[in-house]
C-alpha cells in the first residue's frame, strides 16, 4: 500500500524517470515504425536510388562531400506527401519523427542538413529528375494493373503563383517584354538558376494563344492574352494574370492533367502559364500518355473547352472517339446567343451549295475564311433587315452569317459522337474523376498555391504532387483483388492495341471506311 502521507507512489503504479539517457545502444528504428505505415509501402514500391545516376553529372570530383541525393529526393517527396508547410519546418520536425528518420535511412544521432540543401539541389538538378520520379510511379501503377490506358480524361486547373498583385507593373507591350526579360535574368542570378531549365518556356507563345483563341476558344481569352502583353509581375515574371469566374485577376500558372479512366492514375500532365487554353494541350497530353503507358488512346473525355473544331477533326484522323462536349453548342447556350436560332435551324443544300434560313430565305457563299478553312454564307443585302424573324436570329448590322468548314461532314460526325449516350455518361464520370483528382491534390498536397517562383520550379512541384497522388492510389488498391472486368481488360489489352494501330494504318492507306468499321 502507498504511504499515508501520499509522497510515495501508489502500489503497482509506475513512475517514468524523465532523466535523458546519455547513450543509446539498442534503438532499432525499423521496430519503431509500424508494419502498415504508409512510408513502408512507399519504400517497397518506389526505388529512390535511381536519382544517383540521374544527377551524377552535376557533381564534381573535388570539394566537400554532398548530402546523399537519395536523401534529398526523399525529403522533397515528404515535403508534399505530408504537405509540410516549408522546408525549414521539415528540417525542424525531422528529428522528432522516427518514421521520417527511418524512411531517410537516418539514425537518432545523424545530423539533419540545412534546409538550403533542398533549394540548391533543385537549382542544380532541374525539373527532369523529378519528372523521372513521376514516371516511375506511373510504371508502378501500370505493373499493378491499375492503368487501362484506352480511355482518358482531361482538364486544367489554375494555380495561384507565389506573387502578389502589388508586384504587377503595367506598360506598353514592348516595354513589358523588355521588363519581363530583365526580371527573368535577375531572378536567375539571385536563385542560381541554370542557363537552361526544362519547362522554362510555355509550350505556346502569346501569339499562338491568340491564334488558337480565334479558332474556337472563348473570346475572353483574347483579352487575357492582351492583358499579359501589357502586365508583368516583378517577383515572378513567368506567371500570367488569370481570373476565375468570380474574383480578381491574379498571377497564375495552369496545370493541364490527363488521368486514366480505370483508377484515376495521373499518366500525363504539363504546367504552363496561366492564360494558355486547355484545348491547345489535348494532343500533347495524349502523346505523353501513350509514351508513358505504351497504350494507344481510343477515347478522350473532356469538357466543352476541349471540343473545338480542330480537336474534333484531329481525333477523327487518329481514330480517337471525341467524348468531349461541343464548344459550339456550349457557346450557343450561353450569353446573348441563347435567344437566337441555332445553326441546326438552317438547312444546307449540297446541290446548290446554299443554306435556307428559318424564314425561307436563301443564303449563298459569301466570304472565304482561309485561316479557319471555312466559308461564310449570307442572304442578299437588306434581306435580314426586312425579315420579321430578325429579333430571333441576329443583331448584327450586316445580317446573319453561317459558317461552313471544308470538312463539315467529319465535324458533324464527331459532334454526333460527342452527343451520344456513351459520351454523356463518360463526361459525368469525368466530373467525379477530374474534380476529385484536383480536389485531392489541393486538400492533401497543397496544389492550389505555388511554393516557389518561376515556371520550371512550378513544374517540379507538379511532378512531386502527381507522384504523391499516384503512390497513394497504388497503396490504396494494392490489397484489393482485381475484379473480373479488370482481368478481362488485362487479357485483351494487347488485342485492343493491335486493332487500334491497324485502324490507323488503314486510315493512312485510305482504306474503305465500312471495311474498317467491320474490322
Amino acid at each position: 500500500m502507498g504511504s499515508a502521507g501520499g509522497s510515495e507512489p501508489a502500489y503497482m503504479m509506475g513512475q517514468h524517470d524523465g532523466q535523458p539517457e546519455l547513450f543509446s545502444y539498442q534503438v532499432n528504428l525499423d521496430k519503431r515504425v509500424r508494419p502498415d505505415h504508409p512510408l513502408r509501402a512507399v519504400a517497397r514500391q518506389i526505388d529512390f536510388t535511381f536519382v544517383r545516376a540521374e544527377v551524377a553529372q552535376f557533381y564534381g570530383k573535388k570539394g566537400n562531400v554532398s548530402v546523399d541525393p537519395v536523401v534529398i529526393l526523399k525529403m522533397m517527396f515528404l515535403l508534399f506527401f505530408d504537405n509540410v508547410p516549408s522546408e525549414r519546418e521539415l528540417m525542424a520536425i525531422l528529428p522528432e519523427r522516427l518514421d521520417y528518420l527511418w524512411f531517410l535511412g537516418y539514425g537518432l544521432n545523424d545530423q539533419v542538413p540545412n534546409h538550403t540543401v533542398l533549394s540548391k539541389a533543385r537549382s542544380r538538378w532541374g525539373a527532369e529528375v523529378f519528372e523521372q520520379l513521376f514516371l516511375r510511379t506511373i510504371a508502378a501503377c501500370v505493373n499493378a494493373g491499375l492503368v487501362d490506358g484506352t480511355k482518358v480524361h482531361l482538364d486544367g486547373s489554375l494555380i495561384r503563383a507565389n506573387a502578389s498583385t502589388d508586384s504587377i507593373r503595367q506598360g506598353p507591350p514592348e516595354l513589358v517584354a523588355a521588363l519581363r526579360k530583365t526580371y527573368q535574368e535577375q531572378a536567375a542570378k539571385l536563385s542560381e538558376e541554370p542557363e537552361e531549365q526544362p519547362g522554362s518556356e510555355a509550350p505556346q507563345s502569346i501569339e499562338l494563344e491568340v491564334a488558337e483563341t480565334e479558332q474556337g476558344s472563348p473570346p475572353s481569352a483574347l483579352k487575357r492574352a492582351g492583358a499579359n502583353q501589357t502586365h508583368v509581375s516583378t517577383t515572378d515574371p513567368d506567371a500570367q494574370l488569370m481570373r476565375k469566374r468570380r474574383g480578381p485577376s491574379l498571377p497564375s500558372y495552369k496545370e493541364h492533367r490527363l488521368i486514366d479512366d480505370a483508377y484515376g492514375v495521373i499518366t500525363a500532365h504539363v504546367v504552363t502559364k496561366g492564360s494558355v487554353q486547355e484545348d491547345t494541350q489535348l494532343f500533347h497530353l495524349i502523346a505523353e500518355h501513350e509514351k508513358n503507358t505504351s497504350v494507344v488512346v481510343q477515347t478522350a473525355v473532356a469538357d466543352s473547352q476541349y471540343g473545338t473544331v480542330e480537336n474534333i477533326l484531329r481525333c477523327g484522323e487518329r481514330g480517337i472517339q471525341p467524348h468531349m462536349a461541343n464548344l459550339k453548342e456550349a457557346q450557343d447556350q450561353a450569353g446573348l446567343r441563347q435567344k437566337f436560332f441555332t445553326e441546326e435551324k438552317f438547312t444546307y443544300d449540297g446541290a446548290t451549295d446554299t443554306y435556307q434560313c428559318p424564314a425561307g430565305q436563301v443564303m449563298k457563299r459569301w466570304q472565304k475564311r482561309a485561316e479557319k478553312k471555312a466559308y461564310q454564307y449570307m442572304a442578299a443585302k437588306g434581306t435580314c433587315d426586312a425579315c420579321q424573324l430578325r429579333s430571333q436570329c441576329t443583331e448584327a448590322q450586316g445580317g446573319r452569317r453561317i459558317q461552313r468548314f471544308d470538312q463539315q461532314q467529319q465535324i458533324e460526325q464527331g459532334r454526333a459522337v460527342s452527343r451520344s449516350q456513351a459520351a454523356r455518361k463518360d463526361r459525368r464520370r469525368r466530373k467525379h474523376l477530374m474534380e476529385g483528382s484536383f480536389a485531392d491534390a489541393a486538400n492533401q498536397h497543397g496544389f492550389k498555391r505555388a511554393r516557389w517562383r518561376r515556371l520550371w520550379r512550378q513544374s517540379i512541384q507538379s511532378h512531386l504532387i502527381a507522384a504523391c497522388q499516384n503512390i497513394r492510389i497504388l497503396m490504396r488498391n494494392l490489397s484489393k483483388k482485381p475484379s473480373a472486368g479488370q482481368k478481362q481488360r488485362i487479357s485483351v489489352h494487347w488485342v485492343l492495341n493491335c486493332r487500334n494501330y491497324l485502324l490507323r494504318l488503314l486510315t493512312y492507306l485510305g482504306a474503305d471506311v465500312t471495311w474498317k468499321l467491320n474490322c
